[in-house]
């Protein structure tokens, strides 16, 4: 008989908390949540005040039948889930679910896996605390009512398939507005001029004219009228400055700085800190708060005069200034803040290392500064040159940690001056003057967006990773790098009192990791925007999350709450489903000059595409699928009849055709029956034979075996998850333990037998005249594939003894949910 059940929501959790309880403890995990609402309806009864109706999914009910048992045997229930609104509704969850006697259950909560904070909270045990329960049944509640009401209408009205979300839809708003801004932008080129002086002979001085020239003329005038100049220093101000470290991470600046500095998505960021949290690494990685306890105060404290001496120290205490801060009540930090690192996967070592010098630095003295501003007389006019520098008198918290800038528009000019004295006269190598050109706001990257929804008051730290993964997965925003374009700019230079003139070319707007709305993300929004435009406001959104942050502190009801934001929303969709007109995106861009038709560019059942002709004309319309880049609001009507042209035969190679054509994943060759993608950059009328030849030969050679094995053929490549080789239509992935560019016949046996041997492993059930298979897949779960079908199995799944009936059962009721979606 177990003496104390102690629950927590994940395996990893369980196991380090085990190692911090006696033999009298028994820890458990639930797997994240044991009942939801019911996917196969709306689960929600309206009448009854918004009740939900909550089941306990198939994948969850032996695991539930273990803890009921468990738990009736217990003496004592300890849940321990984790201490925001998702944990307590967690542990809610578990208490109903269970049938737990209340009498005999305990809430314990910490917010970090350490043996104090777990010994602590044993001997500090509570109740559910049903107002933060409340708060994620409304959020959960809401969300709901808000798909499965708005879905359907973007089905009728828009295109099959669509689905919408609260706060999804705000976002994506955010992100389409941001590229109408862009496309609205007009850029102006002004001149801006740099002079670079010599000081004691060998030394450069660089100063700016603090003015910009709007014309060529005007340049060129201002550089004539310095031929003649002397440069004398008539002003040299020094002042003393401060730089304070940031304060330690709360979820969203730890989103934003580990996308900045690590290159991190918002998601694994969250995927990483969870695993840290979890092995007692870190403390509770969703919070807004960026208070640091007394103890850490004074670890740090200790590490920090240790390892760098007592100025280096000075203690700080942070307060939380968002809005209806709540979740956790400390940021994010390390439990023991003297492991400066840790050791183990390379993702979890960066980010830890990133925390921990974050609060750390938190804890750290001021940097001082003397900043001096240099103004240069011009003799010959009344324009004065004005040199900026800095110098480091003392680096506090620089030593440790610099907090990055999402700014890219930033320009930083100053440096550090040589010793100058006023009066003193300069001698001028060069002045230059350039023509700049203003830049567009620019696009969000993950980190900026979630600094935009933080600053809205749009979503809490729990929700903005969940959020972006969603709006990227249903293809309403495109994640990626886009090429820049190529521009001349002008330059003009006085030097050795001469003024010559070039023309020079730059490469702008070169795009990393940005967002980009789809064509379907930016029709959507607007149609949601003309019909719903309260639920997309960014004003509204933020109040209704304020609302939720009343429940929780007990001040509002939660179905009160979702009554008066549903009555009104329900009759705008039943206005707009009776009313509104569907939306295609539809653009007219001219007419065709050969058949004289109407072009048109719309969504199509399939996406973006190009239509000439109407449906009502005798001869059948034309239609053809937009190209990777091109959107139907910036497409031309040139760009759009060109789609037409393919595919095109651009002649013969050794007898056979060589075709360039376009195809669901862009532009692409095609020689029999090699398939050869045109490079993303390369406008695919530019390509004739010569340069199709050019890529098919590069393709061949790229493709060319590297070795054979068992009389196979072996190729190597790169691909999206990195580099690999191909052999018996088997692709394995080569880590670094190998040189790639040099594999010896060796190491090739080596990962093909690997491979082989993880393939036969993977087979817990292969039922081949079925064509149906159980494998293996990671995180311990399980997959059920038969052809292109693949459903992932919960890991408490008996695979063992799973049978081919149960197999059978899985697939025909995932074959009927397919079905009714298609209804």
């Amino acid at each position: 008989m177990v003496k104390n059940l102690v629950i927590v929501e994940s395996p990893a959790k369980a196991k380090t908390i085990e190692k911090f309880l006696g033999k009298d403890f028994l820890v458990k995990s639930s797997f994240g949540h044991i009942r939801d609402l019911d996917g196969k309806n709306l689960s929600v009864d309206i009448e009854k005040g918004f009740e939900p109706q909550y089941v306990i999914p198939n994948d969850k009910k032996k695991l539930v039948s273990e803890l009921k048992k468990l738990a009736k045997e217990a003496e004592t229930v300890w849940l321990a889930s984790d201490e925001d609104r998702e944990g307590e509704a967690i542990s809610w969850h578990l208490l109903e679910a269970l049938g737990l006697d209340e009498k005999k259950t305990k809430r314990i909560v910490f917010h970090e896996i350490t043996k104090n904070a777990i010994t602590k909270a044993v001997e500090n045990p509570r109740k559910i605390d049903r107002n933060l329960v409340d708060a994620q049944q409304a959020r959960r509640i809401l969300d709901r009512l808000v798909g499965y009401e708005l879905s359907p209408v973007l089905w009728k009205k828009v295109k099959p398939s669509l689905s919408a979300g609260r706060v999804q839809s705000v976002s994506v708003r955010l992100i389409v507005e941001r590229e109408r801004e862009i496309q609205n932008f007009t850029s102006q080129s002004a001149f801006k001029v740099v002079a670079n002086f010599i000081v004691g002979g060998n030394v450069s001085l660089r100063a700016e004219l603090p003015k910009r020239f709007s014309t060529k003329k005007e340049a060129e005038d201002f550089l004539n009228s310095c031929v003649a100049a002397e440069y004398i220093i008539e002003g040299l101000e020094t002042k003393p400055t401060k730089k304070s470290p940031a304060p330690p991470f709360t979820t969203s600046t730890l989103q934003q700085e580990a996308g900045r500095k690590l290159g991190f998505s918002v998601l694994q960021t969250m995927t990483v800190a969870q695993k840290l949290y979890e092995s007692g690494k870190i403390t509770y990685m969703r919070t807004d708060s960026v208070n640091l306890s007394n103890e850490a105060i004074g670890a740090a404290k200790k590490e920090i005069i240790s390892a760098y001496g007592e100025e280096y120290s000075q203690v700080r205490k942070f307060t939380t200034k968002s809005k209806g801060a709540q979740e956790a009540h400390e940021a994010i930090r390390p439990t023991y803040m003297d492991a400066h690192s840790i050791s183990g996967d390379p993702s979890q070592v960066r980010l830890y290392e990133l925390i921990w010098k974050r609060a750390v630095a938190s804890q750290m003295s001021e940097a001082k500064l003397e900043k001096t501003t240099v103004n240069i007389n011009i003799t010959t006019n009344k324009e004065k040159f004005v040199a900026k520098g800095e110098v480091l008198i003392f680096d506090g918290f620089l030593k440790l940690y610099m907090e990055s800038n999402d700014d890219e528009n930033l320009e930083d000019d100053e440096t550090i001056l040589p010793p100058l004295k006023q009066g003193e006269k300069l001698q001028l190598n060069d002045i230059v003057a350039s023509e700049r050109f203003t830049l567009n706001p620019p696009r969000y990257t993950e980190a900026s967006l979630v600094r935009k929804l933080e600053e809205l008051g749009i979503g809490r730290p729990s929700t903005y990773a969940p959020t972006i993964t969603t709006i990227v997965k249903r293809g309403y925003v495109v994640k990626e790098d886009r090429d820049g374009k190529e521009r001349s700019y002008a330059v003009l230079t006085l030097k050795n009192k001469q003024v010559s003139a070039q023309t020079k070319t730059e490469i702008y707007g070169t795009e990393k990791k940005k967002m980009f709305p789809s064509d379907i993300g930016v029709i959507v929004t607007d149609f949601l925007v003309e019909n719903f435009n309260k639920v997309m406001d960014y004003g509204f959104t933020a109040k209704v999350e304020e609302q939720f942050d009343e429940i929780a502190e007990g001040q509002k009801k939660w179905n009160k709450m979702i009554e008066e934001f549903y009555n009104p929303f329900h009759k705008s969709i039943e206005n707009t489903m009776q009313h509104a007109e569907r939306a295609s995106g539809e653009r007219v861009l001219g007419v065709d000059p050969v058949s004289k038709k109407e072009v048109i560019v719309r969504i199509g059942k399939f996406g973006a595409m190009v239509q000439i002709g109407k449906a009502d004309d005798e001869e059948k319309p034309k239609f053809a699928s937009l190209q990777p880049g091109q959107t139907i609001e910036n497409i031309t009507l040139n760009q759009a009849l060109d789609l037409f042209k393919f595919p095109k035969t651009l002649g013969t190679h050794q007898g056979v055709e060589v075709v360039v054509a376009v195809g669901k994943f862009g532009p692409y060759i095609k020689l029999d029956k090699l398939f050869v993608s045109i490079p993303k950059n390369e406008d695919i009328g530019t390509v004739d034979l010569k340069r199709a030849l050019e890529l098919i030969s590069e393709k061949q050679q790229a493709d060319a075996p590297i070795d054979s094995y068992e009389n196979l053929p072996v190729q190597k490549g790169v691909g999206k998850f990195g580099p690999f080789i191909k052999w018996n239509n088997m692709f394995i992935n080569v880590n670094r333990k190998y040189n790639f560019d040099k594999l010896s016949s060796k190491d090739i046996a080596e990962l093909i037998e690997d491979k082989k041997k993880k393939e036969v492993e993977k087979y817990i059930h292969n039922w081949e005249e079925e064509g149906i298979s159980l494998q293996k897949a990671r995180w311990g779960r399980f997959n059920l594939v038969k052809g292109k079908v693949k459903i992932e199995l919960p890991k408490d799944v008996d695979a063992i003894n799973f049978s081919l009936e149960d197999a059978k059962k899985v697939l025909a009721e995932k074959s009927a949910v397919k079905k009714t979606k298609k209804k």
